[in-house]
């Protein structure tokens, strides 16, 4: 199906729908003659009437006032009837006009999408700002979602390496270089729209974004945005440069996935973000470069996911974070390379953190110089310690909280205590196997 035929599928509930008027007016006098009833019979109640006084002869005035009632009701039966009336021309004029904003946006749509197949650079850039015009003037949500998905859809298409500056390649390099001007004008656009606060015009926080598989080799900017709702999907995407940037964030709803995604270059930040009731996943997701950093995050609910997580190289960084409540999750992650730090100022007074199932094979995790006053942090369950290193020393501080290597396998590589403090909280090794590392 065509975008444009799909838009006009998409309004069909918009259309619009009113009753016969032999229904209508009806309704309307019975709904009208209860009301009038309902007045009469309170009033009756407040007057405490207890009868009528019967009448055999009536004077002129009386008939008089039978007569003005008469035509008063009969007036008012024709009010309800204009009423009515000028209710559904309302009504239609506003189908009409809705109509007429529908067609508007679906001839403006229309011409944005043909300039992103242009063989002119300059017009496919015009495109890309008109989608993105289009979609901060949509008369409705799904309009909306529409010129951001084509959007996305355009970051989807094949992305073919730079061949470099060599001359016998001086049109494929060209090429390259306005497609990557394209890609990263719509990267920008998209953190430009959803950093404008909920509600606003020009804002798409709250909007769906499909990220899935796209190659980011630039910066996006969703510093201070919220997101409270929809899905923000990253999943398959390639980070091989440029910089992803959610510092001040706010998530307390929907998701952000990051599932199955490469980040071999480039940093992904989400410094001073607070986690209050979302996801943000990172499950089959590849470190092989490049550093995530949660510095000076607030996890105090949701889910930091990193199930089944490879960790080859590049840096994860939660320094100074606060993990309040909720969880952050290694669950089956392997770690041969690279840097995972806990510590560094990490405060744990609630969530927890958990290992389960992990295989260390090499690199670090460090959690030199964090406090524990409570939470938990499983680095038991089946997890396997063969190589690499585990940290808990170098100033680590442990006043509350539980450390658990319940079930653990130690056959090989280093877990270290030395130089933390011990003033409370514990540490189990209950049912591990293998060399069970001293606390001192």
């Amino acid at each position: 199906m065509r975008l444009t035929e799909w838009l006009r599928t998409s309004r069909a509930d918009r259309e619009l729908r009113l009753w016969k008027v032999g229904l209508v007016l009806p309704l309307a006098f019975i709904a009208a003659i209860a009301v009038a009833t309902a007045v009469f019979r309170t009033g009756w109640e407040l007057l405490d009437v207890h009868g009528l006084k019967p009448e055999r002869r009536i004077d002129s005035k009386t008939l008089f006032d039978l007569a003005k009632l008469s035509f008063g009701v009969v007036a008012g039966a024709g009010a309800l009837v204009a009423l009515v009336v000028a209710y559904r021309r309302q009504r239609v004029d506003e189908a009409g006009a809705h109509r007429e904003d529908t067609r508007l946006h679906t001839e403006r749509f229309s011409q944005a999408v043909d300039k992103l197949g242009s063989d002119s650079p300059a017009v496919r850039l015009g495109g890309v700002h008109a989608l993105a015009g289009l979609a901060d003037d949509a008369p409705d949500n799904s309009s909306r979602q529409t010129c951001i998905d084509v959007l996305c859809a355009y970051l989807q298409l094949p992305f073919t390496p730079d061949p470099g500056d060599d001359p016998a390649h001086q049109e494929e390099h060209l090429r390259y270089l306005t497609l990557r001007k394209m890609r990263h004008t719509i990267l920008q656009l998209i953190g430009d729209h959803y950093r404008r606060p909920r509600g606003t015009h020009g804002s798409w926080a709250g909007c769906d974004l499909d990220l899935t598989d796209v190659t980011i080799d630039g910066p996006m900017n969703f510093s201070g945005a919220t997101f409270s709702g929809g899905r923000v999907n990253f999943s398959g995407a390639t980070f091989s440069g440029g910089t992803v940037n959610f510092n001040r964030a706010t998530f307390s709803g929907g998701t952000v996935d990051f599932g199955g995604a490469t980040i071999s270059g480039g940093d992904v930040f989400f410094g001073n973000a607070t986690f209050s009731g979302s996801k943000v996943s990172f499950q089959d997701a590849t470190f092989s470069g490049g550093t995530v950093s949660f510095g000076n995050a607030t996890i105090s609910g949701g889910t930091v996911d990193f199930y089944r997580a490879t960790f080859s190289g590049g840096d994860l960084f939660f320094g100074r974070a606060t993990f309040a409540s909720g969880t952050v999750c290694f669950n089956f992650a392997t770690f041969s390379d690279g840097r995972v730090d806990l510590g560094a100022g990490v405060r744990f007074s609630g969530a927890r953190v958990v290992f389960s199932g992990a295989t260390f094979c090499g690199g670090k995790v460090y959690f030199g110089g964090a406090t524990f006053s409570s939470g938990q942090v499983f680095l038991g369950g089946g997890a396997t310690f063969s190589s690499g290193q585990v940290f808990l020393g170098g100033g680590a501080t442990f006043s509350g909280g539980q450390v658990f290597f319940d079930q653990a396998r130690f056959c090989g590589g280093t877990v270290s205590f030395d130089q933390a403090r011990f003033s409370g909280g514990t540490v189990s090794f209950d049912g591990a196997t293998g060399p069970i590392p001293p606390l001192q």
